[in-house]
């Protein structure tokens, strides 16, 4: 898995800036109830999305939460005095503190246990009538059917953890049940061969750490394909909402 402390000053301009961020802002926004008050976002990053929930609904009151600290110092500067240090395995509210909560792009960087436990977490936190808001199968988002995605085809792949059918079963067990989903684009986060032969070297792809000998093989065919710095078409991700009942 990537350092995200060391990520987080890069962060924004490898991942589509305020575009992506405007973008995965409104398809959440579309799935929080009109008369929530306040709303948790839960791994929150450098704020980018945060801030832009917080500016989305008037009379909102929002929370950031991120458990590595260089992003959550970069997020504190977007949204002054709503931003803690936590882990979203243990969050440190109270039972039924919010209205809402969301997870953007985190469910897929945890193991089986986490991605439960995390789950229940945000069930718990949540009062009755609340509702969890959730990206899905954030690693197929990223197979376009580009000639990228052909060649890394046979590259070894961990299980995704948060597959739609995963995580609406975990809901299901901490009591939550489907309240709707929605689609938006990765904006800038389409791939060209060398920025995918970057992030190759640099350890994006959990399964092929940097100076392995089949990463290694993987960028030199990468290199081989035309229109280098060309990016393929952009993700487009997924999320799911879950509400607790009243």
């Amino acid at each position: 898995m990537l350092d995200y402390d060391k990520e987080a000053g890069a962060y924004d301009v490898l991942r589509g800036g305020e575009p992506r961020a405007a973008a995965a802002a409104q398809a959440v926004l579309g799935l929080v109830p009109p008369g929530a008050r306040d709303l948790l976002d839960v791994a929150c990053g450098t704020g980018i999305v945060t801030r832009r929930l917080a500016s989305g609904r008037d009379g909102m009151r929002v929370t950031g939460a991120d458990r590595a600290y260089g992003m959550a110092r970069m997020a504190a500067v977007r949204l002054p005095g709503a931003i803690v240090l936590a882990d979203s395995r243990r969050l440190p509210f109270p039972d039924g503190t919010f209205d809402a909560v969301t997870s953007v792009w985190l469910l897929h960087l945890l193991d089986q246990a986490d991605v439960w436990t995390a789950v229940a977490e945000c069930a718990r936190v949540l009062r009755p009538g609340g509702v969890y808001v959730t990206t899905v199968d954030k690693a197929a988002a990223h197979n376009v059917g580009s000639d990228i995605d052909a060649v890394l085809a046979s590259r070894p792949r961990r299980p995704a953890q948060d597959a739609a059918a995963i995580v609406e079963s975990h809901a299901a067990e901490h009591g939550l049940a489907p309240a709707g989903q929605a689609r938006f684009p990765g904006h800038g986060q389409g791939r060209s061969p060398r920025r995918t032969i970057a992030d190759l070297r640099r350890g994006w792809f959990v399964t092929l750490p940097p100076g392995d000998p089949l990463a290694d093989g993987f960028a030199a065919r990468l290199a081989e394909l035309p229109d280098q710095d060309r990016p393929r078409p952009d993700p487009v991700f997924s999320l799911r909402a879950f509400r607790k009942p009243a």
